[in-house]
Protein backbone atom coordinates (compact mmCIF):
# COMPACT_ATOMS: atom_id res chain seq x y z
CA UNK A 1 0.00 0.00 0.00
CA UNK A 2 1.35 3.03 -0.53
CA UNK A 3 2.16 5.49 1.98
CA UNK A 4 -0.08 9.02 2.34
CA UNK A 5 0.88 12.06 1.88
CA UNK A 6 -1.60 15.25 2.46
CA UNK A 7 -2.88 17.67 0.31
CA UNK A 8 -0.45 20.11 0.86
CA UNK A 9 2.65 18.57 -0.18
CA UNK A 10 1.51 19.62 -3.76
CA UNK A 11 1.74 23.70 -2.09
CA UNK A 12 5.30 22.77 -1.07
CA UNK A 13 4.80 22.30 2.77
CA UNK A 14 6.39 19.30 5.28
CA UNK A 15 4.54 16.27 5.37
CA UNK A 16 6.94 14.26 7.41
CA UNK A 17 5.69 15.52 10.76
CA UNK A 18 7.13 18.44 12.60
CA UNK A 19 9.98 20.53 11.04
CA UNK A 20 13.36 17.98 11.27
CA UNK A 21 12.54 16.19 14.09
CA UNK A 22 12.68 13.15 12.13
CA UNK A 23 15.81 13.23 11.19
CA UNK A 24 16.95 15.39 14.66
CA UNK A 25 15.37 12.84 17.22
CA UNK A 26 14.78 9.15 17.97
CA UNK A 27 11.57 7.79 18.74
CA UNK A 28 10.82 6.61 22.14
CA UNK A 29 13.42 8.50 24.01
CA UNK A 30 14.04 7.47 27.35
CA UNK A 31 13.01 10.33 29.39
CA UNK A 32 9.94 10.24 27.23
CA UNK A 33 9.16 13.47 26.23
CA UNK A 34 8.50 15.35 23.34
CA UNK A 35 8.72 18.93 22.54
CA UNK A 36 6.06 21.59 22.62
CA UNK A 37 6.22 21.51 18.55
CA UNK A 38 6.07 17.70 18.22
CA UNK A 39 2.81 18.03 20.56
CA UNK A 40 1.18 20.73 18.95
CA UNK A 41 1.52 18.62 15.59
CA UNK A 42 -1.00 16.69 17.22
CA UNK A 43 -3.71 19.46 17.05
CA UNK A 44 -2.89 20.77 13.40
CA UNK A 45 -5.42 21.07 10.99
CA UNK A 46 -3.50 18.53 8.65
CA UNK A 47 -5.80 17.89 5.21
CA UNK A 48 -4.49 14.76 3.39
CA UNK A 49 -7.55 13.91 2.07
CA UNK A 50 -9.07 15.97 -0.68
CA UNK A 51 -12.85 17.40 -1.52
CA UNK A 52 -14.03 14.84 -3.57
CA UNK A 53 -13.91 12.00 -1.44
CA UNK A 54 -14.61 14.04 1.45
CA UNK A 55 -17.77 14.77 -0.08
CA UNK A 56 -18.18 10.88 -0.88
CA UNK A 57 -17.38 10.37 2.51
CA UNK A 58 -20.34 12.41 3.29
CA UNK A 59 -22.29 11.31 0.93
CA UNK A 60 -21.23 7.80 1.84
CA UNK A 61 -22.65 8.63 5.87
CA UNK A 62 -25.53 9.38 4.52
CA UNK A 63 -26.15 6.02 2.94
CA UNK A 64 -26.04 4.45 5.92
CA UNK A 65 -28.85 5.94 7.33
CA UNK A 66 -30.91 5.63 3.88
CA UNK A 67 -33.23 3.42 5.03
CA UNK A 68 -36.24 2.74 6.84
CA UNK A 69 -34.79 0.04 9.65
CA UNK A 70 -36.34 1.96 12.22
CA UNK A 71 -39.54 -0.26 11.35
CA UNK A 72 -37.85 -3.47 10.13
CA UNK A 73 -39.09 -5.44 13.57
CA UNK A 74 -42.83 -3.73 12.49
CA UNK A 75 -42.35 -5.39 9.50
CA UNK A 76 -41.54 -8.90 10.71
CA UNK A 77 -44.20 -8.92 13.36
CA UNK A 78 -46.95 -7.23 11.23
CA UNK A 79 -46.48 -7.45 7.67
CA UNK A 80 -44.53 -10.69 7.03
CA UNK A 81 -46.04 -11.70 10.16
CA UNK A 82 -43.09 -14.30 11.75
CA UNK A 83 -44.10 -15.49 15.14
CA UNK A 84 -42.23 -14.49 17.98
CA UNK A 85 -41.80 -17.77 18.79
CA UNK A 86 -39.89 -18.50 15.57
CA UNK A 87 -38.43 -15.26 15.88
CA UNK A 88 -36.82 -16.40 19.07
CA UNK A 89 -35.40 -19.56 17.44
CA UNK A 90 -33.78 -17.96 14.68
CA UNK A 91 -32.06 -15.33 17.09
CA UNK A 92 -30.56 -18.35 19.53
CA UNK A 93 -29.53 -19.77 15.82
CA UNK A 94 -28.32 -17.12 14.60
CA UNK A 95 -26.97 -15.16 17.17
CA UNK A 96 -24.50 -18.39 17.76
CA UNK A 97 -23.85 -18.78 13.48
CA UNK A 98 -22.71 -14.70 13.92
CA UNK A 99 -20.40 -15.26 16.77
CA UNK A 100 -18.73 -18.21 15.28
CA UNK A 101 -18.26 -15.85 11.51
CA UNK A 102 -17.12 -13.11 13.32
CA UNK A 103 -13.91 -14.97 14.27
CA UNK A 104 -13.25 -16.59 11.12
CA UNK A 105 -14.01 -13.29 9.43
CA UNK A 106 -11.53 -10.89 11.69
CA UNK A 107 -9.23 -13.40 11.16
CA UNK A 108 -9.13 -12.88 7.24
CA UNK A 109 -9.97 -9.63 7.04
CA UNK A 110 -6.55 -9.32 9.58
CA UNK A 111 -4.25 -10.68 7.06
CA UNK A 112 -5.58 -8.96 3.98
CA UNK A 113 -2.80 -7.32 1.94
CA UNK A 114 -3.62 -5.35 -1.58
CA UNK A 115 -2.64 -2.43 -3.59
CA UNK A 116 -6.51 -1.16 -2.85
CA UNK A 117 -5.89 -1.60 0.79
CA UNK A 118 -7.25 -3.90 3.90
CA UNK A 119 -10.52 -2.90 3.62
CA UNK A 120 -11.63 -1.10 0.17
CA UNK A 121 -11.82 -4.96 -1.63
CA UNK A 122 -14.74 -6.21 0.30
CA UNK A 123 -16.49 -3.18 0.46
CA UNK A 124 -16.37 -3.33 -3.34
CA UNK A 125 -17.10 -6.81 -3.95
CA UNK A 126 -19.72 -7.24 -1.77
CA UNK A 127 -21.91 -4.09 -2.58
CA UNK A 128 -23.72 -5.96 -4.27
CA UNK A 129 -24.79 -8.98 -2.78
CA UNK A 130 -25.17 -6.92 0.10
CA UNK A 131 -28.18 -4.61 -1.48
CA UNK A 132 -29.66 -7.83 -3.60
CA UNK A 133 -29.86 -9.52 -0.36
CA UNK A 134 -31.26 -6.59 1.62
CA UNK A 135 -34.14 -6.19 -1.41
CA UNK A 136 -34.97 -9.73 -1.13
CA UNK A 137 -35.75 -9.49 2.34
CA UNK A 138 -37.92 -6.64 1.75
CA UNK A 139 -39.47 -8.55 -1.11
CA UNK A 140 -40.43 -11.48 0.96
CA UNK A 141 -44.55 -10.90 1.75
CA UNK A 142 -44.61 -11.00 -1.99
CA UNK A 143 -43.46 -14.49 -2.13
CA UNK A 144 -45.51 -15.28 1.02
CA UNK A 145 -48.73 -13.91 0.01
CA UNK A 146 -51.81 -14.52 3.11
CA UNK A 147 -49.34 -16.87 5.45
CA UNK A 148 -49.49 -16.88 9.36
CA UNK A 149 -47.05 -16.19 11.67
CA UNK A 150 -46.58 -19.86 12.01
CA UNK A 151 -45.82 -20.94 8.56
CA UNK A 152 -43.07 -23.37 8.07
CA UNK A 153 -41.84 -22.54 4.79
CA UNK A 154 -41.99 -19.12 5.20
CA UNK A 155 -39.99 -19.30 8.63
CA UNK A 156 -37.58 -21.10 7.16
CA UNK A 157 -37.19 -18.87 3.60
CA UNK A 158 -36.67 -15.99 6.30
CA UNK A 159 -33.99 -18.01 7.85
CA UNK A 160 -31.99 -18.42 5.44
CA UNK A 161 -31.88 -14.94 4.24
CA UNK A 162 -30.90 -13.95 7.46
CA UNK A 163 -28.03 -16.11 7.82
CA UNK A 164 -26.26 -15.35 4.65
CA UNK A 165 -26.99 -11.83 4.98
CA UNK A 166 -25.46 -11.92 8.76
CA UNK A 167 -22.22 -13.28 6.74
CA UNK A 168 -22.14 -10.70 4.37
CA UNK A 169 -22.70 -8.21 6.66
CA UNK A 170 -20.19 -9.03 8.92
CA UNK A 171 -17.29 -8.41 6.28
CA UNK A 172 -19.04 -5.00 5.36
CA UNK A 173 -19.58 -4.19 8.56
CA UNK A 174 -15.91 -4.55 9.26
CA UNK A 175 -15.10 -3.30 6.63
CA UNK A 176 -16.82 -0.01 7.55
CA UNK A 177 -15.53 0.63 10.82
CA UNK A 178 -12.24 -0.15 9.39
CA UNK A 179 -12.49 3.34 6.64
CA UNK A 180 -12.55 5.77 8.87
CA UNK A 181 -9.20 4.39 11.28
CA UNK A 182 -7.74 4.26 7.79
CA UNK A 183 -8.68 6.80 5.58
CA UNK A 184 -6.29 9.68 7.36
CA UNK A 185 -3.59 9.41 9.57
CA UNK A 186 -4.26 12.16 11.63
CA UNK A 187 -6.32 12.93 14.24
CA UNK A 188 -7.67 15.91 13.56
CA UNK A 189 -8.49 15.72 9.89
CA UNK A 190 -10.26 12.34 11.05
CA UNK A 191 -12.21 14.25 13.91
CA UNK A 192 -12.87 16.81 11.20
CA UNK A 193 -14.45 14.16 8.51
CA UNK A 194 -16.88 12.72 11.15
CA UNK A 195 -18.17 15.82 12.43
CA UNK A 196 -18.61 16.99 9.09
CA UNK A 197 -20.34 14.11 7.59
CA UNK A 198 -22.80 13.73 10.69
CA UNK A 199 -23.73 17.31 9.94
CA UNK A 200 -24.25 17.15 6.59
CA UNK A 201 -25.80 13.82 7.04
CA UNK A 202 -28.47 15.21 9.32
CA UNK A 203 -29.02 19.00 7.43
CA UNK A 204 -29.78 17.15 3.87
CA UNK A 205 -31.68 14.37 4.78
CA UNK A 206 -30.23 11.09 6.18
CA UNK A 207 -33.42 9.95 7.71
CA UNK A 208 -35.69 11.23 4.90
CA UNK A 209 -36.85 7.84 4.03
CA UNK A 210 -37.20 7.18 7.85
CA UNK A 211 -39.35 10.33 7.99
CA UNK A 212 -41.21 10.08 5.21
CA UNK A 213 -42.11 6.35 6.28
CA UNK A 214 -43.25 7.88 9.40
CA UNK A 215 -45.33 10.66 7.90
CA UNK A 216 -47.36 8.04 5.64
CA UNK A 217 -47.96 5.53 8.24
CA UNK A 218 -49.48 8.28 10.43
CA UNK A 219 -52.00 9.39 7.73
CA UNK A 220 -52.96 5.39 6.76
CA UNK A 221 -53.49 4.96 10.66
CA UNK A 222 -55.88 8.03 11.19
CA UNK A 223 -57.50 6.98 7.77
CA UNK A 224 -56.44 10.24 6.04
CA UNK A 225 -55.37 8.10 3.19
CA UNK A 226 -57.52 4.77 2.36
CA UNK A 227 -56.99 2.42 -0.14
CA UNK A 228 -59.70 2.40 -3.19
CA UNK A 229 -60.51 -1.15 -2.99
CA UNK A 230 -59.79 -3.95 -0.49
CA UNK A 231 -58.46 -4.02 3.13
CA UNK A 232 -55.74 -1.27 4.76
CA UNK A 233 -53.41 -4.32 5.38
CA UNK A 234 -52.91 -4.06 1.19
CA UNK A 235 -51.73 -0.46 1.33
CA UNK A 236 -49.44 -1.20 4.20
CA UNK A 237 -47.55 -3.86 2.13
CA UNK A 238 -47.00 -1.62 -0.77
CA UNK A 239 -45.60 0.90 1.26
CA UNK A 240 -43.19 -1.25 3.58
CA UNK A 241 -42.05 -3.23 0.24
CA UNK A 242 -41.84 -0.06 -2.02
CA UNK A 243 -39.94 1.74 0.60
CA UNK A 244 -37.67 -0.92 1.71
CA UNK A 245 -36.52 -1.68 -2.19
CA UNK A 246 -36.31 2.06 -3.17
CA UNK A 247 -33.92 2.50 -0.40
CA UNK A 248 -31.97 -0.32 -0.56
CA UNK A 249 -30.84 -0.34 -3.79
CA UNK A 250 -30.41 3.93 -3.52
CA UNK A 251 -27.74 3.26 -0.55
CA UNK A 252 -26.23 0.64 -2.01
CA UNK A 253 -25.42 2.65 -5.54
CA UNK A 254 -24.19 5.52 -3.63
CA UNK A 255 -21.87 3.38 -1.41
CA UNK A 256 -20.41 1.08 -4.24
CA UNK A 257 -19.73 4.90 -5.82
CA UNK A 258 -17.97 5.93 -2.58
CA UNK A 259 -16.08 2.63 -2.22
CA UNK A 260 -14.70 2.67 -5.29
CA UNK A 261 -12.95 6.17 -5.65
CA UNK A 262 -11.64 6.24 -1.23
CA UNK A 263 -8.25 5.68 -0.40
CA UNK A 264 -6.57 3.82 2.58
CA UNK A 265 -3.86 5.97 3.90
CA UNK A 266 -2.48 4.72 7.07
CA UNK A 267 -0.52 1.75 5.85
CA UNK A 268 -0.69 -1.60 7.64
CA UNK A 269 2.14 -3.56 9.22
CA UNK A 270 4.05 -5.26 6.44
CA UNK A 271 4.04 -8.47 7.70
CA UNK A 272 0.72 -9.88 8.80
CA UNK A 273 0.13 -10.51 12.32
CA UNK A 274 -0.87 -14.15 13.30
CA UNK A 275 -4.06 -15.10 15.39
CA UNK A 276 -2.35 -14.97 18.10
CA UNK A 277 -0.25 -11.51 17.74
CA UNK A 278 -3.85 -10.63 17.03
CA UNK A 279 -5.39 -11.30 20.38
CA UNK A 280 -2.77 -10.43 22.16
CA UNK A 281 -3.08 -7.03 20.37
CA UNK A 282 -6.77 -6.88 22.30
CA UNK A 283 -5.20 -8.16 26.02
CA UNK A 284 -2.73 -5.68 25.82
CA UNK A 285 -4.83 -2.27 24.83
CA UNK A 286 -6.25 -0.82 28.09
CA UNK A 287 -9.05 1.19 25.87
CA UNK A 288 -10.04 -1.35 24.19
CA UNK A 289 -10.48 -3.39 27.01
CA UNK A 290 -12.61 -0.52 28.84
CA UNK A 291 -14.84 0.16 26.39
CA UNK A 292 -15.63 -3.75 25.74
CA UNK A 293 -16.38 -4.31 29.11
CA UNK A 294 -18.73 -1.35 28.74
CA UNK A 295 -20.53 -2.34 25.93
CA UNK A 296 -20.46 -5.88 26.93
CA UNK A 297 -22.83 -4.71 30.27
CA UNK A 298 -24.51 -2.05 28.17
CA UNK A 299 -25.93 -5.11 25.85
CA UNK A 300 -27.79 -6.43 28.64
CA UNK A 301 -30.15 -3.28 28.42
CA UNK A 302 -33.48 -4.65 27.73
CA UNK A 303 -36.43 -1.65 26.18
CA UNK A 304 -39.04 -1.29 23.80
CA UNK A 305 -38.89 0.57 20.85
CA UNK A 306 -40.04 4.52 20.57
CA UNK A 307 -41.87 3.43 17.39
CA UNK A 308 -44.03 0.95 19.35
CA UNK A 309 -44.90 3.29 21.76
CA UNK A 310 -45.58 6.37 19.21
CA UNK A 311 -47.81 3.78 16.85
CA UNK A 312 -49.57 1.53 19.05
CA UNK A 313 -50.12 3.67 22.10
CA UNK A 314 -50.34 7.14 21.02
CA UNK A 315 -51.44 6.73 17.31
CA UNK A 316 -49.03 9.30 16.33
CA UNK A 317 -45.67 7.87 14.42
CA UNK A 318 -45.15 11.55 13.64
CA UNK A 319 -44.80 13.04 17.34
CA UNK A 320 -40.95 12.41 16.65
CA UNK A 321 -40.81 15.01 14.05
CA UNK A 322 -42.58 17.91 16.36
CA UNK A 323 -40.90 16.88 19.57
CA UNK A 324 -37.60 17.51 17.87
CA UNK A 325 -38.45 20.48 16.19
CA UNK A 326 -36.78 23.16 18.91
CA UNK A 327 -33.33 20.83 19.08
CA UNK A 328 -33.73 20.76 15.13
CA UNK A 329 -33.77 24.96 15.89
CA UNK A 330 -30.07 24.52 17.03
CA UNK A 331 -28.62 23.74 13.62
CA UNK A 332 -24.72 22.99 13.16
CA UNK A 333 -24.29 23.98 17.02
CA UNK A 334 -24.20 20.77 18.39
CA UNK A 335 -21.17 20.16 15.58
CA UNK A 336 -19.28 23.67 16.12
CA UNK A 337 -18.65 22.53 19.61
CA UNK A 338 -17.29 19.19 19.39
CA UNK A 339 -13.40 20.23 18.69
CA UNK A 340 -13.54 22.34 21.69
CA UNK A 341 -14.93 19.79 24.07
CA UNK A 342 -12.05 17.23 22.63
CA UNK A 343 -9.68 20.00 23.69
CA UNK A 344 -10.59 21.26 27.13
CA UNK A 345 -12.32 17.77 28.81
CA UNK A 346 -11.54 14.06 28.94
CA UNK A 347 -12.98 11.30 26.53
CA UNK A 348 -14.68 9.66 29.31
CA UNK A 349 -16.34 12.73 30.41
CA UNK A 350 -17.71 13.23 27.01
CA UNK A 351 -18.92 9.61 26.17
CA UNK A 352 -20.75 9.12 29.66
CA UNK A 353 -22.66 12.12 29.34
CA UNK A 354 -23.24 11.85 25.33
CA UNK A 355 -24.27 8.34 25.97
CA UNK A 356 -26.42 7.49 29.01
CA UNK A 357 -28.08 11.73 29.52
CA UNK A 358 -30.57 10.44 27.33
CA UNK A 359 -31.97 7.40 29.60
CA UNK A 360 -31.72 9.52 32.91
CA UNK A 361 -33.74 12.28 31.12
CA UNK A 362 -36.27 9.44 30.58
CA UNK A 363 -36.86 8.76 34.07
CA UNK A 364 -39.11 11.44 35.47
CA UNK A 365 -40.81 10.90 31.72
CA UNK A 366 -41.76 7.71 33.13
CA UNK A 367 -43.13 8.88 36.14
CA UNK A 368 -45.24 11.39 34.68
CA UNK A 369 -46.68 9.25 32.19
CA UNK A 370 -47.51 6.92 35.14
CA UNK A 371 -49.79 9.39 36.70
CA UNK A 372 -53.38 7.77 36.18
CA UNK A 373 -52.36 4.26 36.42
CA UNK A 374 -52.70 1.93 33.28
CA UNK A 375 -56.41 3.19 32.24
CA UNK A 376 -56.09 6.46 32.16
CA UNK A 377 -52.35 7.01 32.68
CA UNK A 378 -50.80 10.49 31.53
CA UNK A 379 -48.40 8.17 28.95
CA UNK A 380 -51.88 7.75 26.51
CA UNK A 381 -51.96 11.77 26.41
CA UNK A 382 -50.68 13.18 23.41
CA UNK A 383 -50.06 17.30 24.46
CA UNK A 384 -48.91 15.68 28.21
CA UNK A 385 -46.29 13.49 26.62
CA UNK A 386 -45.41 16.08 23.74
CA UNK A 387 -44.57 18.95 25.86
CA UNK A 388 -42.34 16.55 28.04
CA UNK A 389 -40.87 14.79 25.08
CA UNK A 390 -40.48 18.22 23.55
CA UNK A 391 -38.00 19.08 26.66
CA UNK A 392 -36.48 15.80 26.69
CA UNK A 393 -35.35 16.27 22.92
CA UNK A 394 -33.87 19.80 23.24
CA UNK A 395 -31.60 19.00 25.81
CA UNK A 396 -30.13 15.81 24.58
CA UNK A 397 -29.86 17.69 21.33
CA UNK A 398 -27.09 19.92 22.62
CA UNK A 399 -25.19 16.55 23.36
CA UNK A 400 -25.92 15.12 19.63
CA UNK A 401 -22.77 16.02 17.95
CA UNK A 402 -20.65 14.57 21.11
CA UNK A 403 -23.02 11.07 20.80
CA UNK A 404 -22.65 10.86 16.89
CA UNK A 405 -18.32 11.37 17.17
CA UNK A 406 -17.42 10.60 20.80
CA UNK A 407 -17.71 6.95 20.60
CA UNK A 408 -16.35 6.44 16.95
CA UNK A 409 -13.39 8.16 17.41
CA UNK A 410 -12.19 6.74 21.04
CA UNK A 411 -12.63 3.57 18.65
CA UNK A 412 -10.13 4.77 16.42
CA UNK A 413 -7.65 6.40 18.90
CA UNK A 414 -7.82 2.84 20.38
CA UNK A 415 -6.92 1.40 17.11
CA UNK A 416 -3.85 4.00 17.21
CA UNK A 417 -2.89 3.41 20.49
CA UNK A 418 -2.50 -0.26 19.24
CA UNK A 419 -0.41 0.60 16.43
CA UNK A 420 1.59 2.65 19.13
CA UNK A 421 1.72 -0.28 21.27
CA UNK A 422 2.40 -3.24 19.03
CA UNK A 423 3.32 -1.73 15.36
CA UNK A 424 0.92 -3.15 13.84
CA UNK A 425 -3.36 -2.71 13.14
CA UNK A 426 -5.80 -5.38 13.96
CA UNK A 427 -8.98 -3.40 12.96
CA UNK A 428 -10.99 -6.50 12.43
CA UNK A 429 -9.84 -8.90 15.16
CA UNK A 430 -10.49 -6.06 17.93
CA UNK A 431 -13.96 -4.97 15.79
CA UNK A 432 -14.99 -8.53 16.60
CA UNK A 433 -14.00 -9.01 19.93
CA UNK A 434 -15.76 -5.87 21.08
CA UNK A 435 -18.80 -7.24 19.32
CA UNK A 436 -18.21 -10.71 20.62
CA UNK A 437 -19.45 -10.81 24.22
CA UNK A 438 -21.98 -8.10 23.42
CA UNK A 439 -23.42 -10.71 20.61
CA UNK A 440 -23.39 -13.60 23.23
CA UNK A 441 -25.59 -10.80 25.46
CA UNK A 442 -27.16 -10.01 22.84
CA UNK A 443 -28.45 -13.31 22.14
CA UNK A 444 -29.91 -13.30 25.59
CA UNK A 445 -31.73 -9.79 25.28
CA UNK A 446 -33.46 -10.29 21.77
CA UNK A 447 -34.99 -13.31 23.11
CA UNK A 448 -35.92 -11.37 26.24
CA UNK A 449 -37.19 -8.77 24.42
CA UNK A 450 -39.31 -10.90 22.13
CA UNK A 451 -40.72 -12.88 25.83
CA UNK A 452 -41.54 -10.01 26.71
CA UNK A 453 -43.62 -8.72 23.86
CA UNK A 454 -45.44 -12.49 24.57
CA UNK A 455 -45.62 -11.66 28.08
CA UNK A 456 -47.70 -8.20 27.69
CA UNK A 457 -49.71 -9.68 25.23
CA UNK A 458 -48.97 -7.93 22.27
CA UNK A 459 -51.02 -8.99 19.45
CA UNK A 460 -49.00 -9.20 16.15
CA UNK A 461 -52.44 -9.13 13.89
CA UNK A 462 -53.59 -6.14 15.35
CA UNK A 463 -52.13 -3.38 13.71
CA UNK A 464 -52.95 -4.30 10.07
CA UNK A 465 -56.69 -4.85 11.33
CA UNK A 466 -56.84 -1.53 12.21
CA UNK A 467 -57.26 -2.62 16.26
CA UNK A 468 -55.84 -1.38 19.30
CA UNK A 469 -53.89 -3.28 22.37
CA UNK A 470 -55.19 -3.47 25.42
CA UNK A 471 -54.97 -1.13 28.21
CA UNK A 472 -52.19 -3.31 29.91
CA UNK A 473 -50.25 -3.81 26.78
CA UNK A 474 -49.98 -0.27 25.81
CA UNK A 475 -48.39 1.02 29.26
CA UNK A 476 -45.83 -2.30 29.05
CA UNK A 477 -45.04 -0.65 26.17
CA UNK A 478 -44.33 2.75 27.65
CA UNK A 479 -42.97 1.61 30.36
CA UNK A 480 -40.44 -0.68 28.23
CA UNK A 481 -39.49 2.24 26.27
CA UNK A 482 -39.21 5.04 28.62
CA UNK A 483 -37.62 3.61 32.23
CA UNK A 484 -36.29 -0.32 31.22
CA UNK A 485 -33.32 0.67 29.58
CA UNK A 486 -31.70 2.56 31.99
CA UNK A 487 -32.43 0.29 35.16
CA UNK A 488 -30.86 -2.87 32.98
CA UNK A 489 -28.27 -1.04 31.31
CA UNK A 490 -26.80 1.34 33.49
CA UNK A 491 -23.64 -1.19 34.58
CA UNK A 492 -21.79 -0.24 31.38
CA UNK A 493 -21.28 3.31 32.94
CA UNK A 494 -18.70 1.49 35.95
CA UNK A 495 -15.43 0.53 33.17
CA UNK A 496 -15.30 3.79 32.04
CA UNK A 497 -14.97 5.43 34.80
CA UNK A 498 -11.18 4.02 33.94
CA UNK A 499 -10.51 5.06 30.74
CA UNK A 500 -7.81 7.25 30.77
CA UNK A 501 -6.29 7.89 27.35
CA UNK A 502 -6.58 11.75 27.17
CA UNK A 503 -4.88 14.79 28.08
CA UNK A 504 -0.80 14.46 27.98
CA UNK A 505 -1.32 10.54 27.33
CA UNK A 506 -3.18 11.16 24.75
CA UNK A 507 -0.44 14.01 23.22
CA UNK A 508 2.45 12.09 24.01
CA UNK A 509 0.73 8.97 21.98
CA UNK A 510 0.08 10.65 18.73
CA UNK A 511 3.50 12.63 19.12
CA UNK A 512 5.27 9.54 18.91
CA UNK A 513 2.88 7.89 16.47
CA UNK A 514 2.92 10.66 14.04
CA UNK A 515 6.79 11.19 14.02
CA UNK A 516 7.31 7.21 13.89
CA UNK A 517 4.91 7.17 10.85
CA UNK A 518 7.09 9.86 9.11
CA UNK A 519 10.45 8.25 9.50
CA UNK A 520 9.03 5.30 8.44
CA UNK A 521 7.55 6.33 4.90
CA UNK A 522 10.11 8.47 4.27
CA UNK A 523 12.31 5.10 4.66
CA UNK A 524 10.11 3.11 3.04
CA UNK A 525 9.60 5.71 -0.50
CA UNK A 526 12.99 4.31 -2.04
CA UNK A 527 13.74 1.35 0.03
CA UNK A 528 14.64 -1.87 -1.88
CA UNK A 529 13.53 -5.75 -0.72
CA UNK A 530 16.15 -6.07 1.96
CA UNK A 531 15.12 -2.57 3.38
CA UNK A 532 11.27 -3.30 3.71
CA UNK A 533 12.28 -6.62 5.16
CA UNK A 534 14.44 -4.88 7.69
CA UNK A 535 11.26 -2.49 8.11
CA UNK A 536 8.69 -5.14 8.59
CA UNK A 537 11.07 -6.63 11.40
CA UNK A 538 11.17 -3.12 13.50
CA UNK A 539 7.39 -2.92 12.44
CA UNK A 540 6.99 -6.61 14.85
CA UNK A 541 9.80 -5.74 17.17
CA UNK A 542 7.84 -2.24 18.75
CA UNK A 543 5.39 -4.66 20.75
CA UNK A 544 8.55 -5.96 22.87
CA UNK A 545 9.99 -3.00 23.00
CA UNK A 546 6.96 -1.77 24.82
CA UNK A 547 5.72 -4.14 26.38
CA UNK A 548 6.14 -2.92 29.74
CA UNK A 549 5.95 1.05 28.20
CA UNK A 550 3.66 3.50 29.70
CA UNK A 551 2.50 6.36 28.44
Amino acid sequence: MPFARPANAARGERCDGVENNAEKQEIGRPDGEFTKQQVDYVYQDRRYVGTREVAGYVLWDMAQSFNINTYSQRFVNTILQVSFRYQQILSFINGIWDIVNDIFTAAIVDKTRTRWGKFKPYLVLLAIPGTVGTCLYWLMPLFFPGTGPEDLNKFIVYSVLAILREGIGTFLGIAQGGIITTITPHPVERTRMLTVANFFSGLFGEKLPEQIMTILLDLIGNNVIKPKKGPVSALYLKLFVGMGVFTSVVAGLVSLWFNTIMRERVAQSVKTPSIMQGIRSITNNKPVLLMTLSQILSSFSVGGSRSDYFIDVLNFASLGYITGFPGGLLGPLPFMIVPWFRRHFQSRTLYLASGYIGQVLMVPIFFIGSIGGKKNGLYKNRIVMAVALTIYETIIAFFYGLRKVIPTEMYNESMDYCEWKNGYRTEAMTSVAKGLASKLAGIYTNLLSLQIKRWIKYDQTAYIRGAAQSDSTKYWLFASYAILPLATGFPGIIPMLFYDLSGKKREKMYAELLERRANMAKTASDADRETMAKVADEQMEIGVKNKNKKL
